[in-house]
């Protein structure tokens, strides 16, 4: 094993002992301690929500009040689960609320797909593929689709993820094999053949 990740993965288990002290600080009412929580996560989880599609000042009303509810309900805060997935899913799914009640909104927020050019075929190409990504996602189960979200959309581990949705790791496995596997299928025609 390299030194480089050694030291990743030391940097990581300090960061996680580190969350998990906040997070039990934060529940006993640390206001320092959700400072330094906020510090930590607003910048990368505004990035998040930006890159879904969210505009900025969404995004920021999105990321105060994902923090506002982590401060509102510390007194649930688990600090053997994950702060950063419950902020983080916190906001997807308000996020996913602001686009579903907001009909002026563009539809493929989360699943944009990039075009190469402004070709009109490409345009239309990538439209019916995000149609066959939605309606995939639909058709599945819904921890499933969950697992996907949280994994794939989100960028959470699967231990995090496992940790957000209180279930074993192995069954986020099960079903983020079992997604990617369903999206293959629903998306074949849409990927390029060997």
């Amino acid at each position: 094993m390299s030194l480089l990740i050694l030291i990743q993965l030391a940097v990581h288990l300090e960061d996680d002992l580190h969350d998990r002290e906040l997070a039990a600080r934060i529940k006993k009412g640390d206001r320092e301690a959700f400072r330094l929580f906020f510090e930590r996560y607003q910048a990368s989880l505004l990035s998040f929500l930006v890159s879904k599609g969210t505009a900025r000042d969404d995004a920021e009303d999105l990321l105060q009040t994902a923090f506002l509810i982590i401060w509102e309900k510390r007194e649930e805060i688990r600090p053997d689960r994950s702060l950063r997935s419950f902020l983080y899913t916190i906001a997807y799914n308000r996020m996913l609320n602001l686009f579903r009640d907001r009909k002026d909104q563009d539809p493929d927020f989360a699943y944009k797909l990039s075009a190469s050019g402004d070709n009109p075929e490409e345009a239309a190409e990538n439209r019916q593929a995000i149609e066959a990504l939605h309606k995939a996602l639909e058709v599945m189960p819904e921890k499933r689709r969950r697992v996907f979200e949280l994994c794939y959309l989100q960028g959470l581990s699967y231990k995090e993820a496992a940790q957000a949705m209180d279930v074993a790791q192995k069954t986020v496995e099960n079903h983020m094999a079992l997604a990617l596997k369903e999206l293959r299928v629903a998306l074949k025609q849409f990927m390029p053949s060997d």
